[in-house]
C-alpha cells in the first residue's frame, strides 16, 4: 500500500518523455500518493495518456501547460499550486526514469524528521552511466559549493530533492532565472543564501537507454552555455552576499 500524505507532495515535471513518464508515475503510485505530474508543453501524446490514467486513479493530479516554458518554470507552478492546496513540502523526481521509486519513502522520511531542511539526493552512479555526465557535473559541484561557501551541495545536478515549498517559493519569486536547465543548482545555491540547511542522501540512478525508452533533454552545448552564465551570475551574487555568509559561518563554529 502507498503512504498517504497531506504535506508532502510528489512532484514530476515532464517534457516529451513518451510512454517512459507513464512507467514512472505508476510505480511512483504504489509507494507515495499523492503524485502530481506537470506537464510542460509536451506533443509526444503523453498528456493524454496520463489523464486517462489519472481517471482512475484519485492519488493523481495532472496539470497541463500549453506551452513549453522549462524544468524550473514546471516546477514553480506546480509549487505555487501545492502550497495553494496546503503542501508543505514537495520531492521533485524526473520523468525520465532515472530516480528509482524505492528512495521515496527515505526522502520523505528525511524531511519529516528535518522540516526546516531541503534534502538533496546525491547520485550513486552504475557502470552504464555517461562518463560525460558523470564527470562534468563535477565543475557545476565545485561552483556551487563555491558560492555557499561549502555549504554541502554534494551534487548541485540531481533533480530528486525534498523541498520546503515556502522556501523555495522565495527564492524563485527573487529572481526571474532558474526556470530552465539551470533550475536545479541555482535553486540549491539560492537555499543554502537562505539559511536553508542542506542534508544529502544517496540515491542510485539509472541511466535507460533509447532501446529501453530513455529520453534526455540535455543539450551539451545549449546547457552549457546556460549553466556557465549562471554561474557567473551567481558568483556575482555570492560576492555581494559574502560578508553575511562569512558572519554566518562564525556564528555556525
Amino acid at each position: 500500500m502507498p503512504q498517504l500524505s497531506k504535506t508532502h507532495l510528489l512532484l514530476i515535471p515532464s517534457y516529451n518523455t513518451g510512454k517512459i513518464v507513464c512507467n514512472v508515475v505508476s510505480e511512483a503510485l504504489k509507494i507515495w500518493q499523492p503524485v502530481w505530474v506537470v506537464i510542460d508543453g509536451s506533443d509526444d501524446g503523453s498528456d493524454e495518456q496520463l489523464q486517462n490514467m489519472a481517471a482512475t486513479e484519485p492519488g493523481l493530479l495532472v496539470v497541463i501547460l500549453e506551452q513549453n516554458q522549462g524544468k524550473g518554470s514546471a516546477v514553480y507552478h506546480g509549487a505555487r499550486a501545492a502550497s495553494e492546496k496546503g503542501f508543505t513540502h514537495i520531492l521533485t523526481m524526473d520523468a525520465d526514469g532515472q530516480h528509482p521509486a524505492e528512495s521515496i519513502p527515505r526522502m520523505m522520511e528525511l524531511s519529516r524528521e528535518n522540516p526546516e531542511a531541503m534534502i538533496l539526493g546525491e547520485p550513486v552512479f552504475d557502470d552504464n552511466a555517461p562518463a560525460l555526465r558523470v564527470h562534468g557535473r563535477k565543475i557545476s559541484n565545485f561552483w556551487a559549493n563555491l558560492e555557499t561557501l561549502w555549504e554541502g551541495i554534494h551534487d548541485s545536478l540531481f533533480g530528486f530533492r525534498v523541498y520546503p515549498v515556502k522556501d523555495l517559493l522565495a527564492v524563485l519569486h527573487e529572481t526571474h532565472f532558474a526556470r530552465r536547465f539551470d533550475f536545479d543548482p541555482e535553486v540549491a545555491v539560492r537555499m543554502a543564501w537562505r539559511g536553508v540547511p542542506i542534508i544529502n542522501q544517496q540515491v542510485p540512478v539509472c541511466y535507460l537507454s533509447m532501446q529501453e525508452g530513455g529520453v534526455s533533454q540535455f543539450r551539451y552545448f545549449r546547457d552549457n552555455i546556460l549553466l556557465t552564465w549562471m554561474h557567473l551570475r551567481l558568483l556575482s551574487g555570492f560576492i555581494f552576499r559574502l560578508p553575511v555568509l562569512l558572519l554566518r559561518k562564525q556564528k555556525a563554529y
